[in-house]
Parts: structure tokens; sequence; C-alpha cells
């Protein structure tokens, strides 16, 4: 396939779907296109090239547009916001330019915008919160969008996954992250979610003659615990926020630990400052933690140690000081979670707390004390020992071993025993008298 084209063709019913994923390449261009029924167009890892044309308005019945991993330049159609029933719109991996168009803000049904791995700048528009809130995706990782992160944001309600890192933001993070009702709650309910993502009901399998192996299966790439992971449905099993690497400051939101349903919360390589929030224990469902390379301070909160299912702990490169927490899963981070924090102390770090050495110190002192007293003891039964037996072999032994002085001591004891009672008999008189 050399050239991609719509040109002149006319789509009519049973076509609901096209998908010309991994192709050899081309460019994309269009005419005069009647594409009323279509409402799938995959045209993703073709190797296409160009601008994209502005002819979406003859597709605007299009559901489904994926146009990622290609080579498409420039900016983004006007037209692109005549596709009112667009739920999915993924322009991923692309060299796309230029500031969003504002036309965008038409497509109020879309579930799931993914614009990351582009060269987008600008700032991220308000209505993408004021006029998208159904998504439930949000991507816009990798791209040069600027200025402070909109309050608006917080309208998306439904939002399960959210990342806009490595980007040019600056200011604060928004203190109503807490409006985030679907992160706000510990359990998805699951079915809810796909019947409104994958709502194929038989009026809309008329409308487009739709058939099962025509269903378009969301898919993104995904930093996940440090790892980029490509992951299919992903609004079932993900619900995360990455915010990691702009160049946002203030402080960590307490609102934040509201977030009960989160799973992965990533807030590295910014310039946060203050302390980590006390109560960030509450975040329970949490499996990956990175606040690294920020300038936190303060102490880590012992409510991180409630976390049961954290595996990924990253507080690196910060300015934490005071004990390491310990308990449950905090034994199991190794010192590269905690290292760059020149004031904290404590496992798995080689420094040790300066209560850690009053304490060695102290155990120490008892073990002498106990060891000069074993000694003393020691010394003195043995000296009782050996004046016992000098004594009793001192003057038993010769009574025992000589007879003249054993009958010299004998008639010794018969005079003293004669005189005792001499003695008590005068006494008796006396005191009858």
């Amino acid at each position: 396939m050399a050239v991609v084209t719509l040109q002149r063709q006319r789509w009519r019913s049973p076509m609901a779907a096209v998908a010309l994923s991994n192709g050899s390449g081309g460019n994309f261009s269009c005419g005069n296109v009647t594409a009323a029924n279509l409402a799938t167009l995959d045209l993703s890892d073709n190797q296409i090239k160009g601008q994209l044309p502005d002819c979406m308005k003859s597709t605007n019945r299009l559901l489904f547009l994926d146009l990622s991993s290609n080579e498409l330049s420039g900016k983004l159609p006007n037209s692109m916001g005549t596709l009112v029933n667009l739920e999915a719109l993924v322009l991923r991996n692309n060299s796309l330019t230029g500031e969003l168009p504002s036309s965008l803000k038409n497509c109020k049904r879309l579930i799931m915008l993914d614009v990351s791995e582009n060269m987008f700048s600008g700032r991220i528009p308000s209505w993408v919160g004021e006029s998208m809130q159904q998504l439930i995706i949000l991507i816009m990782r990798g791209n040069q969008f600027s200025g402070n992160l909109p309050p608006h944001i917080c309208y998306l309600n439904d939002i399960q996954l959210l990342d806009i890192s490595r980007n040019e933001l600056s200011g604060g993070i928004p203190t109503c992250l807490n409006n985030f009702t679907a992160l706000s709650q510990n359990t998805v309910n699951k079915i809810e979610t796909e019947s409104r993502v994958y709502w194929y009901n038989s009026t809309y399998s008329e409308t487009y003659n739709f058939f099962s192996c025509s269903y378009y299966s969301f898919h993104i790439t995904w930093m996940w615990k440090g790892v980029e992971q490509k992951f299919r449905r992903p609004e079932l099993t993900l619900l995360s926020i990455d915010l990691s690497c702009n160049n946002l400051i203030g402080e960590i939101p307490k609102e934040i630990t509201y977030l009960l349903g989160l799973v992965s919360l990533n807030l590295s390589r910014n310039n946060l400052r203050g302390e980590i929030p006390s109560n960030i224990g509450n975040l329970s469902l949490l499996e990956s933690l990175d606040l690294s390379r920020n300038k936190l301070y303060g102490r880590i909160p012992s409510s991180l140690s409630q976390m049961d299912f954290i595996q990924i702990l990253d507080l690196s490169h910060n300015s934490l000081s005071g004990r390491i927490p310990l308990g449950r899963h905090m034994d199991t981070f190794d010192a590269s979670s905690f290292e760059g924090n020149v004031d904290l102390c404590g496992k798995p770090l080689e420094e040790s707390c300066p209560g850690d050495e009053t304490v060695t110190k102290s155990k120490g002192e008892e073990v002498d004390d106990e060891d000069d007293n074993s000694v003393f003891n020691g010394a003195l039964y043995m000296s009782l020992g050996i004046g016992f037996f000098t004594g009793f072999w001192g003057l038993l032994g010769p009574l025992l071993l000589c007879k003249p002085w054993r009958i010299t001591y004998l008639r010794f004891l018969n005079r003293l025993i004669d005189y005792l009672f001499v003695m008590a008999e005068v006494n008796l008189a006396k005191r009858q008298r």
C-alpha cells in the first residue's frame, strides 16, 4: 500500500470498520469521501507520512479513530472537531505539532484521548475538562505542553487513567483532585465501566451493521512500575495518575490521599516541596508510588507501612529526614528506594539513627557489668570453697589422722561437759534457796 487514500470512495453498508494497521507506508489523502456508516478507522502502524487532510467532516459518524505509530506531522485539522460521535481518538507516537484545535471541544463523547509522544505545545486547554467530562483515559505524555495544570481538569469525574508526564508544565497540583470520583472509590464497577466503553446494543449494531469481530479494543502504552508496557482494555485494570517529569511546584495536596482507588501514583522529577501527606497510607490499594527527585522534606509518614499491596516505592533524592518507618512491606525495599536523602537513617540504609547508638552503647555497658559481676561471683565462691576446705581439714584432719591428738581432744570435751554440768547444778541450787 503506497498510498492510503479515501478519495472518491463510497463505503456503504455492511462496511462498518476499516483496519489497515501494520502496512507499508505512504501518504494520507482524501477528497470526496462518503463513509456514512464508518464506525472504526484503524490506520495504526502504517508508516503514513505527511499532514492530516482537512476532510474529517465526511466521516462524522466515526466512533473510533486510531492513527497511532505513524509518521504524521503538522497540525491537527479543524475538521477533527466535526467527529462529534467519536469515543476514542488515538494519535500516539507521531510528529504532530502545534496546539490542540479548539474544535476538538465538540467531541464531548470521547472516552479515550491519547495524543502522547508527539510535539504538541501550548497550554492544556480548559475545555479538555469542561467539554470532555466522559473521559476515562487521558494520555498527553511526551509533548511540549506548558503553563499551569488547569483546575478544569478536575471536572473529569470518570477519569481512571491520567498521564501528563514528560511535558513542561509549571505551577502547583490542583487541590480539587478529590473530584475524581472514579478514583475515589475503593472498588471500580467494572461491569458499568465496560458497558460504557463497549456499549454494542442492538440499535448500535443495526445503525453501523456491526459484527463481533469489528469491535475496537482500546490499547495503550503505559509506564507501569518503572517499565513501559502495553495494555489492552486498560480502563478495567489500571487506576493511575502520572504527572512526572514536569516543573510542578508547591506541596503535594492532601486531597490526593482521598483517591482511595489509586493503584499507581507517579509525581517524580518535579520541584515539589513540603512534607509527604501524613495520610498517604489511606491509599491502601497503591502498588506503585514514586515521589523521587523532588525537594520534599520532613519525616516519612509511618502510615506508609500500612500499605499491604505496595510493590514499588521510590522516595530517593529528596531532603527527607529521620528514621525510615518499619513494618509490613517497608522491610522489603532496598537502599535505592531511599538514597539521596542526607538526613535519612535506619534500615535499609547504612546510616544508623542517633538513638540506635545509645541503645547499642547501653547494651554494651550491661554486657560489661554482667561480665564483671560474673567474675566477682566466681572469685567469691572459689574463696569460700577454699576457706571451707582449709578450715575443715585444718581442724578435723589432725584429730582423725593422729591418735594422741584425738585422745587429748576427747578428754578436753569430757572435762568441758563435766564442768558445764557442775555449773548448771550450782546455779540451780542457788535459785532454789
